[in-house]
């Protein structure tokens, strides 16, 4: 089946180019155009997209104000434009607060030069995001008396952690690609101590973290490496909002630092986070034969060498398969793997390859998998 995607952006060039682009996909048809934030609530009102991809700074109604009235009035599947800037980042993961399920650089430039790649990527990820979960969205259902969009334009500055907090909804599934057969939640684990706990993810991943991340205490008796797709302008404003909504320390992992309890290091985005054989933190720059920067099975793969079966990995919601091959030397090292269930996630893509690989020692719930870290030995 064909899905539908609106478009808005107070921008006609860019609104053009986005346009062209997807519609050169056979399988994506642009219903409609929207210039500020209160036309996309009206237009998905009447149109009923099934992913919309949304500008931050509009006229009348900016692009996160106008998600947050989306998510109260007709739930629906938002990509967030941003500039590859700090200033970028915060609106991102704002935008993820108030109910975004992914979001993209805003490059002119790279449309002009790199318009495959870009047609690419934007394709790829509004068909995801078309099966995506609802539930994992923290989509919730509209309130008997949703209140109307208002003209002005609204700032926002809410902390990640209230998307978390909506109630869940109906899972949203597209005859484009039928759904993956759901996951088997597993038994709770037993107890053990780990020396390091390592956390890949990607599409879904900021919110999944900060959900899981904030449910640990103070004095977590491991230290966590994680590890998020994102941009390299991204990962130092992700780590300082995680920082000031978690009881642990984040940051953004510096070439040299050292494991101890308490301490979540984040790998710098264009960057591959490894440990050396002394259990020491290593930035190197990203590998361009690689498709992901960072990358989870590389950071994995070094866990497995370096502390052998001492190692909890987990899994959590992404789309393709990178952490799948690290998971693997994982195993094999005799450590332990978690992945996220299907029906906590924003995209079973990444959980769905270790799961399939039968590498999975626990398949949780996104709620299961906090608590039961706050119970490791």
């Amino acid at each position: 089946m064909t899905v539908k995607v609106l478009v808005v952006d107070d921008s006609g060039f860019f609104r053009r180019r986005v346009k062209e682009i997807l519609e050169a996909d056979p399988r994506i048809e642009v219903v409609g155009t929207a210039t500020n934030g209160q036309e996309a609530v009206e237009q998905t009102l009447a149109l009923h997209p099934d992913v919309i991809t949304m500008d931050y700074e509009m006229p009348v109604m900016d692009g996160i104000t106008a998600v947050r009235h989306i998510m109260q009035r007709q739930p629906t599947p938002v990509v967030m434009f941003s500039s590859l800037t700090y200033e970028g980042a915060r609106v991102s993961l704002d935008a993820l607060d108030a109910g975004a399920a992914d979001y993209l650089p805003k490059n002119f430039e790279d449309i002009s030069r790199n318009p495959d790649k870009v047609r690419q990527l934007l394709c790829d990820r509004v068909h995801a995001l078309a099966r995506s979960n609802r539930r994992s969205l923290g989509f919730s259902a509209a309130p008997a008396s949703a209140p109307a969009p208002t003209t002005a334009p609204v700032t926002s500055s809410a902390a990640v952690s209230s998307s978390a907090a909506r109630a869940p909804a109906r899972p949203l599934s597209s005859p484009a690609q039928p759904a993956a057969e759901p996951s088997r939640r597993s038994a709770a684990p037993r107890k053990r101590s780990y020396k390091l706990v390592a956390i890949g993810t990607s599409t879904g991943g900021p919110v999944a973290l900060q959900k899981v991340l904030t449910q640990l205490p103070a004095d977590f008796p491991a230290p966590l490496l994680l590890i998020q797709h994102m941009p390299g302008t991204f990962t130092k404003a992700f780590a300082e909002r995680l920082d000031k909504l978690c009881r642990i320390t984040v940051r953004e992992a510096e070439d040299g630092d050292t494991l101890r309890p308490g301490l979540a290091l984040l790998a710098p985005g264009g960057k591959q986070m490894m440990l050396d054989s002394r259990g020491v933190i290593r930035i190197l720059p990203g590998d361009e034969r690689l498709n992901y920067k960072p990358s989870v099975d590389v950071t994995f793969g070094s866990a497995a060498k370096v502390l052998q079966n001492q190692v909890l990995g987990i899994i959590l919601t992404g789309m393709g398969a990178d952490g799948r091959e690290g998971a693997r030397m994982l195993k094999q090292a005799g450590s332990s793997i978690w992945a996220q269930d299907e029906a906590s996630c924003v995209i079973y893509g990444m959980p769905m390859a270790v799961a399939k690989a039968n590498l999975a020692d626990g398949i949780y719930d996104l709620d299961e998998i906090g608590r039961y870290l706050t119970e490791l030995g």
